[in-house]
């Protein structure tokens, strides 16, 4: 039996789409790495019961923080995105967390400018806050391991290899997951899915007129991203990741992010090159952010059946829909076109 909500709510289910597809399904995904970097915290006495937490957030990870925070007696503070929607603000005051939510503003650039200047500021005020550096701190791969574990008792007996398709984002949970399975399955590929003006991958200059997906892309460089995991890469619009979400729904009957739509859209082309391996994509959390700016667009998506990935070989050639791209488990934003059998493995 769980001892806290957040426990539950960080377990994610694993369901077979069809025979070489599996979505590993979040209510929540970063309550995962909240929970296991918060107790590391306590468990090695950089925290104590009672302290203040501090970080940044778009969303997601803000409410994980503050589930993590009630579950271990501590206090919240989150410097938030124009993006923190009113339900999220309404949760994170009844859980005592106290929100800065920085003004509106169209240029995330800009906005993740704001927050990180804004975290520096409440630091002066209080330099007995710990900031927990969500984008730069590898302990949040520290939940990753037993999600990792689950998945290799319950896809591992498949046969053949597997394939991992996810939003990069902070880097955490592509990265960790794929570190974790290869330490017994050196043979696991890595897909990251970006969106367009994102800098991870150096996307920078394509720029998607309808929104970068919250999540999943970063205007500023993120530590707890390991480039040299990364076999694939996938750029995908918002016209094209609502055509996933849409299509997984309809088909599948999974209510996931925008990001999840991505994911699946790419896991979809994955599946189809490589029919002997089995692919995996992550759905980190549900759609009902989505409703009015994704699912209430249900009639205008795209048939995905319709939309195939302009294959490149360097990211000047990279235009919208959607670009794939082989990474090769290259460091940096400098990707180099090795043969597989001269890359290293984690």
């Amino acid at each position: 039996m769980d001892q806290h909500i957040a426990e539950a709510i960080g377990r994610p289910d694993l369901i077979r789409l069809d025979d070489r597809l599996v979505c590993l399904r979040f209510e929540t995904m970063k309550v995962v790495s909240a929970l296991a970097a918060v107790r590391h915290l306590l468990d090695t006495g950089v925290v104590r019961r009672g302290d203040t937490l501090l970080d940044s957030s778009s969303g997601i990870y803000a409410y994980a923080l503050a589930l993590a925070c009630h579950r271990h007696g501590m206090r919240c503070h989150i410097v938030g995105s124009t993006t923190v929607d009113r339900t999220l603000r309404t949760q994170l005051a009844v859980l005592g967390a106290t929100l800065d939510r920085m003004e509106p503003c169209e240029d995330l650039k800009l906005d993740q400018k704001r927050r990180v200047e804004r975290v520096h500021e409440i630091l002066a005020e209080h330099p007995e806050y710990h900031w927990m550096r969500q984008y730069h701190d590898d302990i949040h791969y520290l939940g990753y391991r037993a999600v990792a574990e689950r998945i290799r008792r319950a896809v591992g007996g498949d046969g053949g290899a597997l394939t991992l398709v996810g939003g990069v984002g902070s880097g955490a949970s592509t990265g960790a997951l794929a570190r974790y399975l290869r330490e017994d399955s050196p043979d696991v590929e890595l897909v990251g899915v970006q969106p367009f003006g994102s800098v991870t991958f150096g996307a920078e200059h394509v720029a998607d007129p309808e929104i970068i997906i919250a999540g999943i892309g970063s205007s500023i460089p993120f530590g707890n991203v390991s480039h040299a995991s990364y076999d694939t890469l996938h750029w995908i619009s918002f016209d094209a990741a609502l055509a996933g979400s849409v299509d997984l729904l309809r088909r599948h009957a999974v209510f996931a992010g925008l990001s999840t739509g991505a994911g699946y859209l790419a896991a979809r082309w994955e599946r189809a090159q490589a029919p002997e391996r089995t692919v995996l994509f992550i759905a980190a959390d549900t759609g009902h952010r989505y409703v009015d700016g994704v699912y209430a667009r249900h009639r205008e998506a795209a048939a995905v059946n319709s939309l195939t990935p302009r294959q490149v070989t360097g990211r000047a050639e990279l235009a919208l829909p959607w670009s794939r791209m082989r990474w090769n488990r290259a460091p940096g934003v400098r990707p180099t076109h090795r043969t597989r059998s001269s890359v290293s493995h984690e």
